[in-house]
């Protein structure tokens, strides 16, 4: 036997066993694919990956078992979106869970693949569903209304900073549910005499301009809008505040244990977990139209001592009696 033939008869036998293999799995039925966008970068958000697992567990379903999940992040880059959910239709998806930022563009790609909205802001306001109870159409999801408890936020900051006359507030005004956010605080800081200082920013340098700005302007405190950008940058306004030796209240717990002083609202870890569920139960058959918006009912109030000390801050027992969770 020549040795050339030699080699190819190897080489034939080695790559029977990973043909084979091939065929095998191209004759074995394709997992249904969730396509998962969110405006923001993954890094922030590790946790809400993790909820949205169980939440699909929960409902019978296991990543790469019987259902594979297709992430993608647009960086805080809004303009990505549309090609992103693109993308995933190509692929294509039995599903789409999108956050609020992210909604507009999965609702302008498609009438047929059921979407599943994450959202802070009112799906019946932005246009996506018809109502919470009948959303009609191919778009339910969960909504924890983010934007309609800043008086609260603000009421438990002056609890700590009773003697304080200014805060500035961060928003990120592009983002949905924002507007009626800032009308809320508003509203609520006019009742009480305090003046409001709202900035709008949209990427790093507009923070650090902000918060020095707040800091020149004698704000005693800051309050961290609800919109997925400034969420997503919460361990640097964490630091400048600290830099500035200025309070922060926040919407989400992480802003707490990243170093802000505080933070009440919506536990998003939970609405993603009610969201994968929705999804898990739409993979079985069910149709969007018919699953009513889900409101999302835990919130968490976080108070973080070690912050509170070293601002040199009394926080009354009262507040931390009523604290969920207290970082030592």
């Amino acid at each position: 036997m020549k040795r050339r033939d030699f080699i190819t008869l190897i080489g034939g036998a080695a790559a029977a066993p990973v043909m084979s293999s091939l065929a095998a799995r191209a004759q074995q039925p394709a997992l249904p694919v969730v396509g998962f966008v969110r405006s923001t970068s993954l890094a922030p958000f590790q946790s809400l990956v993790v909820a949205f697992g169980d939440g699909l567990k929960e409902a019978g379903f296991v990543a790469g078992q019987n259902v594979a999940i297709e992430y993608r992040y647009a960086e805080n880059q809004r303009d990505r979106l549309p090609a992103l959910v693109a993308e995933l239709l190509g692929i294509p998806v039995a599903v789409l869970v999108v956050n609020s930022s992210a909604a507009a563009a999965a609702k302008a790609a498609t009438t047929t693949v059921p979407i599943v909205v994450v959202a802070g802001a009112d799906p019946v306001k932005d246009g996506l569903v018809a109502s919470l109870n009948r959303p009609g159409g191919n778009i339910t999801g969960v909504s924890w209304l983010g934007a309609q408890i800043g008086a609260k936020r603000l009421e438990l900051l002056r609890q700590i900073v009773p003697k304080t006359t200014t805060i500035g507030m961060l928003e990120d005004l592009s983002s949905p549910g924002t507007e009626a956010e800032r009308t809320d605080v508003q509203a609520a800081a006019q009742a009480i005499g305090l003046q409001l200082i709202i900035i709008d920013v949209n990427n790093d340098s507009d923070i650090e301009t902000a918060i020095a700005s707040f800091v020149q302007r004698g704000a005693g405190a800051l309050l961290v809008g609800a919109g997925a950008f400034v969420t997503s940058k919460r361990e640097s306004i964490a630091a400048l505040a600290a830099r500035h030796a200025i309070p922060a209240m926040y919407v989400e717990r992480e802003g707490a244990v990243a170093g802000g002083l505080m933070s009440y609202g919506p536990s998003q870890s939970e609405a993603y977990r009610q969201a994968a569920i929705y999804a898990g139960r739409i993979l079985k058959g069910e149709k969007p139209a018919d699953l009513p918006v889900m409101q999302s009912t835990k919130f968490e109030f976080v108070l973080n001592m070690k912050t509170a000390k070293a601002l040199g801050l009394t926080v009354p027992m009262i507040v931390q009696m009523t604290a969920d969770e207290v970082i030592e």
